[in-house]
């Protein structure tokens, strides 16, 4: 059953992690940067914890753990591609539609120190939970 609640804890996280960093590097602006974007990845994170827990508990040969990489990959093709260029979109539109009151959110995608980040994060945190 605590499979069910290892993907919140990731989530807890890696989100209080990556709002600590902002802070420590935009002051007080740092609740504007809550949300997709930054480092560590929330999303490779949360399905790395879960993955990495089930290697530990089911075996790195079982039939989840190979679902839960390919998975991984889903979601770093994702944020490194997709939603990276979605965030170039957005700056462009924005710098072309300066008069406009409504800005598009920037900051979707990850770097790859970013998603290296969430990954490294969510091999930890699989290993401590496995330990407990």
């Amino acid at each position: 059953m605590y499979y069910c609640f290892v993907p919140f804890v990731a989530w807890l996280v890696a989100g209080s992690l990556k709002y600590l960093i902002n802070r420590f590097r935009f002051g007080k602006a740092a609740h504007s940067y809550i949300g997709n974007g930054g480092f560590p990845s929330n999303h490779t994170t949360v399905i790395t914890t879960i993955t990495w827990l089930i290697g530990f508990n089911e075996g790195f040969n079982s039939p989840i753990f190979g679902l839960g990489i390919a998975v991984i990959m889903i979601v770093i093709f994702d944020a490194t591609g997709l939603r990276r260029y979605v965030g170039n979109h957005a700056r462009t539109i924005n710098a072309l539609n300066q008069d406009s009151t409504e800005k598009h959110r920037e900051r979707i995608g990850h770097t790859r120190i970013e998603v290296l980040g969430g990954l490294s994060l969510g091999i930890l945190l699989g290993y401590l939970i496995y330990l407990l």
